[in-house]
């Protein structure tokens, strides 16, 4: 799978969305499913331009309830991230069963589980930057339940390598793989595994995981998982290449990993940085093909200049009048000076809800009066 960069060729995958197949067979390798994620969560595109392109397709909202259900996914976890902070980095509803050590499996990183399904996937998520999701949750198992590995360093791994690389989604989603973050733990046997990867004539048998669901309930580490490392993960920072040049008589627009809209403010003349603040990869670090995929997509903002440095130096170093200055809202913006805007949620509805359920009755409720 590739990722195109282009602003037109991200369009013209909005327009290929099959959102009625993708809720029938998104769960199979080989589903329907957009590839829009990591243009989501660059901010190039929003949850809601994306729902506002289905609705414009003029299906009954009942056959595309399920699509429109997952992009409120990705507003609620990050929703739980503006509501919890940091928090989100730590068990945040119960502490995760199951755990013997606080690294990841080497047999993971290298690949060599001994499950040739996950196998793949992760050969393919080092390839292109992607994994399919169920995929992820497999691998989330494997790792937490199987391994007994605590869910934050395996999560950090994954996160560094996916181009789609939202921390509230992925973080929250190991947790609720893991159990701590859910009622329960996530598992699947070798025959979900097969089903799902669609391994019917070349069905894996034999496995550490082709039991039954009653035994891997209480299943021990495997040898194929016993040895356990620390992944180094470091974020290769670009160079700062040539100063800014700086109008301080216009507005500065900073963009950053989270967002990389190219259509944000288009109409105004302005300064456009694109801020790459080591302290925030020194915490959430991310791989040399993230980086290339962020400034290659940074290319479609007319006129954008990189900024290797932290917010407050940007300022002082430019003079930057702090009325002038416009970013758009995200858990890790909390530092930035100047007017802070609203991101393009699908809806309306903010704060914490326990369950997505919650969260998602309040947006159906809001959507459906909207269309009508």
């Amino acid at each position: 799978m590739k990722f195109p960069t282009q602003y037109s060729a991200i369009l013209d995958r909005i327009a290929a969305i099959k959102p009625v197949a993708y809720g029938k067979n998104r769960n199979f390798i080989d589903g329907d499913v957009t590839y829009l994620s990591p243009y989501i969560s660059r901010g190039v595109i929003s949850t809601r331009q994306v729902y506002q392109a289905v609705v414009k397709m003029g299906y009954a909202d009942s056959s595309v309830e399920k699509f429109v259900q997952e992009l409120a996914w990705r507003d609620y976890w990050q929703q739980i991230w503006i509501a919890k902070g940091s928090l989100i980095n730590q068990d945040l509803k119960r502490p995760q069963p199951r755990v013997t050590h606080q690294e990841l499996s080497e047999s993971i990183i290298t690949a060599k589980t001994g499950i040739d399904a996950i196998d793949s996937a992760i050969q393919e998520l080092y390839t292109t930057g992607y994994m399919h999701n169920h995929l992820r949750m497999y691998t989330a198992m494997l790792s937490c339940h199987v391994s007994g590995s605590h869910w934050y360093k395996p999560a950090q791994w994954m996160y560094y390598h996916l181009l789609d690389g939202d921390w509230a989604s992925n973080a929250l989603s190991w947790q609720w793989v893991a159990g701590s973050n859910s009622h329960k733990t996530y598992i699947a046997n070798q025959q979900n595994i097969n089903k799902y990867t669609h391994s019917s004539q070349t069905a894996q048998t034999g496995s550490y995981l082709d039991i039954s669901y009653e035994k891997l309930a209480t299943i021990s580490c495997p040898n194929e998982l016993e040895l356990t490392t620390i992944p180094e993960l470091e974020t290769p920072l670009p160079p700062m290449t040539q100063p800014l040049v700086i109008d301080n008589l216009k507005p500065s627009l900073i963009y950053n990993y989270y967002n990389l809209d190219p259509m944000w403010h288009s109409e105004l003349s302005a300064n456009r940085i694109l801020l790459i603040e080591p302290e925030h990869f020194a915490q959430y670090p991310v791989s040399q093909q993230c980086i290339d995929f962020m400034l290659s997509l940074a290319e479609n903002i007319p006129d954008i200049q990189v900024y290797v440095g932290n917010f407050a130096d940007l300022v002082s170093k430019h003079h930057l009048e702090t009325e002038l200055i416009k970013y758009k809202e995200h858990p890790l913006n909390q530092h930035y000076l100047g007017q802070q805007e609203r991101r393009d949620w699908m809806s309306s509805v903010t704060g914490y809800y326990p369950s997505f359920f919650a969260f998602w009755k309040k947006v159906k409720k809001e959507l459906k009066q909207t269309a009508s």
